[in-house]
């Protein structure tokens, strides 16, 4: 699998799926998940009121997917999934280990050959962005994909972006994979 970093607005991607750093009442917010839900217009809160008038009517659990049509954004589709809020006292680094599993399992039985990521709970939920880049990395290198065949992480700042290839570039090395090449690689 392909791994891929930027810099930039994830609204724009053009991956078949996108992943939202949603709350658990899937109604829109601050960050990643209001600009998601602007950009894709009034018919992803109307997907996501049908969802929360079924399967979610408690609310999507912390750590948990589920996908919705992109409707006006370039992307097919919208992965939402909740992170964990350290700032609420949410600090297991499962948690956010099974956002971004669970993402890539959505992305999966939608058939999805390309998702975009955001720094899922480095926002506003308070966690290290460090422990982010590597949880998701690590998460996302083990994902043994069949259509997913490249990510892309759609950082917010060029700072955030180092740090997630700085982190690819460690957990690499100790691995003893090469970054670029036939196994996963780097690009972007």
């Amino acid at each position: 699998m392909q791994i891929i970093f930027s810099t930039g607005d994830i609204t724009a991607s053009t991956a078949d799926a996108i992943v939202n750093a949603a709350n658990s009442s899937l109604l829109g917010g601050g960050g990643v998940d209001g600009a998601i839900h602007r950009a894709a217009g009034p018919e992803l809160l109307a997907a996501c009121r049908e969802l929360r008038a079924g399967a979610y009517a408690q609310g999507l659990p912390v750590g948990d997917a589920v996908a919705t049509p992109g409707f006006s954004l370039p992307a097919r589709w919208v992965i939402h999934t909740v992170g964990p809020n350290a700032r609420a006292g949410q600090t297991d680094p499962e948690l956010l280990a099974s956002s971004f599993r669970r993402s890539l399992e959505v992305a999966e039985e939608l058939g999805a050959a390309t998702v975009a990521f955001p720094a899922i709970s480095a926002g506003v939920y308070g966690w290290d962005p460090a422990v982010v880049a590597e949880t998701g990395l690590r998460t996302v290198a083990a994902h043994p994909a069949r259509s997913v065949q490249s990510v892309e992480f759609v950082l917010f700042n060029p700072g955030l972006e180092r740090l997630f290839r700085s982190v690819w570039e460690e957990l690499a090395a100790d691995r003893g994979t090469p970054t670029s090449g036939t196994g996963p690689e780097v690009a972007g």
